[in-house]
């Protein structure tokens, strides 16, 4: 068994494959935040018993709200399957939302969610500190430029 630092046998480095199929369900999540945002009072609105604290705040705002996590789901869905065609811009996408979720988890904490922003930032930051290690870019820098 290879020590967590080191490259599984495809060439990957370990949680390669878990990065984008996290990509890719945070898409999925999305997505379905934006829909129940953009039309109200489907079956689909029962998700947002998992954060009723989320709807109260975003419910209100309807589409103004439901239309940017519909793109952030596209870009979520745009960046995870580049990830696994291992192409450079699907990477810098990648570090792109994770960076700013680090940041939105940041302003949590400064308007008083300690708890939640405190866990935001431990998580997204842990992932994209395993973005930023090199062997993880290399992977995507040897697929040249255009991946």
């Amino acid at each position: 068994m290879n020590p967590p630092s080191q490259p599984q046998a495809t060439g990957r480095p370990r949680g390669f494959t878990a990065v984008g199929i996290f990509l890719l369900f945070g898409a999925a999540m999305a997505a379905l935040a934006g829909v129940t945002l953009v039309w109200p009072g489907t079956a689909l609105d029962r998700m947002w018993k998992l954060n009723p604290r989320a709807y109260r705040e975003l419910a209100p705002l309807g589409k103004m709200m439901g239309i940017p996590f519909l793109l952030l789901g596209g870009t979520l869905a745009v960046a995870g399957f580049n990830w696994f065609q291992h192409r450079i811009w699907g990477w810098r996408l990648a570090v792109a939302v994770i960076a700013t979720q680090v940041l939105g988890n940041v302003v949590n904490i400064c308007l008083g969610h300690f708890v939640e922003g405190g866990v935001g930032v431990a998580i997204a930051g842990a992932l994209l500190f395993y973005l930023l290690r090199g062997g993880v870019k290399r992977i995507f820098e040897s697929a040249g430029p255009l991946g």
